[in-house]
């Protein structure tokens, strides 16, 4: 091993879905904007200021043993206004996994399940704005 950090980023973040092209759909929605590659039964988005990959993947793809319902490590996104993030999610058929929590030092949480069983986890974080700045 270098001398340099084993962790440098995530690289994706994948989430199963039975119904692929429902969930390839629902996420354009979300983001507004449509995968940028793709292949049969998966489809990767490029989301935020830092690129960050997102894959949708048929579960028939998914690993042996792989949960099959909610939970485990939740990924959260930066949002500007979780609140209002939280209740859009909600109206496009999401389900409330974590109610929007203040943790103290501006941090905001909450989190929802996507219509696919998928753990989807937002956050308002200073810390990110002043990286982001820093940039």
């Amino acid at each position: 091993m270098t001398n340099t950090n084993p962790l440098r980023g995530f690289a994706t973040i994948s989430y199963f879905a039975a119904d692929h092209d429902a969930a390839k759909k629902w996420y354009t929605e979300l983001t507004g904007m449509a995968p940028y590659f793709e292949r049969p039964g998966y489809a990767e988005f490029r989301l935020g200021d830092y690129q960050a990959e997102l894959g949708i993947i048929d579960s028939r793809y998914a690993p042996g043993g792989a949960a099959t319902k909610p939970g485990g490590a939740i990924v959260y996104w930066h949002v500007d206004d979780v609140k209002a993030t939280v209740e859009r999610l909600l109206s496009m058929g999401a389900t409330l996994f974590d109610e929007v929590t203040e943790r103290g030092g501006g941090f905001v949480t909450a989190s929802v399940v996507d219509p696919f069983g998928n753990v989807l986890g937002v956050m308002y974080n200073p810390h990110y704005l002043e990286i982001l700045a820093a940039k």
